[in-house]
């Protein structure tokens, strides 16, 4: 195991050339973590790290064999990770709940939820190389029964059947994994309303507060904890 006293922690972030993602790898990158950039498109995604000076991965997170030669690749040259943040994601199939089909729930769980299995079943083994391992799930809001039915709070304003049941598993695997995976932190980050390309921009945080707590979920100390949720003011009830 490498000496953690001798070295910079490394993050490897999914979906990371654009939106959160990017503004989160600008961030790490910016406190001195070395940051590998994820993402399924080559060219934005080659793009995106050159511009952050980070390395790029190539990995769709909805294809087992990309993720599987995604940590390939990490090991070979990295020979590991200390930070795995689940941050890639699609919205989905949305608009009249009525008009929603079974191959939409299978396409964007595949994704959503099914990334996240297909995430953790490949990184553990690179991620048991760090003296203090940490996996980030990047949830929402969305998908807490608590804040969509606070009529106080934007989540309750929105019937987004798949995404935020998506979300909702998101979260669920995080704190079962946290109690299933030994001396791995597990934990979600819920970003809250922010404005990027994935609402068209109508959220009313900005990206770099939107990214409040991965980040701190991300630079936190190895006694934090595992197996919560938080937004940028604290816990989020779910």
């Amino acid at each position: 195991m490498p000496n953690s006293e001798a070295r910079k922690k490394i993050t490897f972030i999914t979906g990371a050339n654009k939106g959160l993602g990017y503004e989160t790898a600008r961030r790490l990158i910016g406190i001195g973590q070395t940051v590998i950039i994820g993402a399924r498109d080559s060219e934005r995604g080659q793009t995106a790290a050159k511009k952050l000076g980070a390395r790029f991965v190539q990995i769709d997170i909805s294809n087992d064999e990309s993720v599987a030669s995604a940590a390939k690749d990490i090991l070979a040259h990295e020979g590991y990770i200390d930070v795995l943040i689940n941050n890639a994601g699609i919205l989905g199939a949305h608009g009249p709940v009525e008009t929603l089909t079974g191959p939409d729930a299978v396409e964007l769980f595949n994704t959503n939820v099914a990334g996240i299995v297909r995430m953790t079943h490949a990184f553990v083994p690179v991620l048991r190389k760090s003296e203090h391992p940490a996996i980030i799930n990047v949830s929402s809001g969305m998908g807490s029964f608590a804040l969509t039915h606070n009529p106080k709070r934007v989540e309750s304003t929105f019937a987004a059947p798949l995404y935020t049941a998506s979300k909702a598993a998101v979260t669920m695997l995080t704190t079962q994994y946290a109690k299933g995976l030994s001396g791995i932190r597990v934990n979600a980050a819920d970003p809250g309303y922010t404005a990027t390309e994935f609402n068209g921009n109508t959220g009313t945080q900005t990206v770099t507060e939107g990214t409040d707590a991965i980040v701190t979920l991300a630079t936190e100390a190895p006694e934090a904890g595992t197996g919560r949720i938080i937004d940028r003011f604290g816990t989020v009830s779910w």
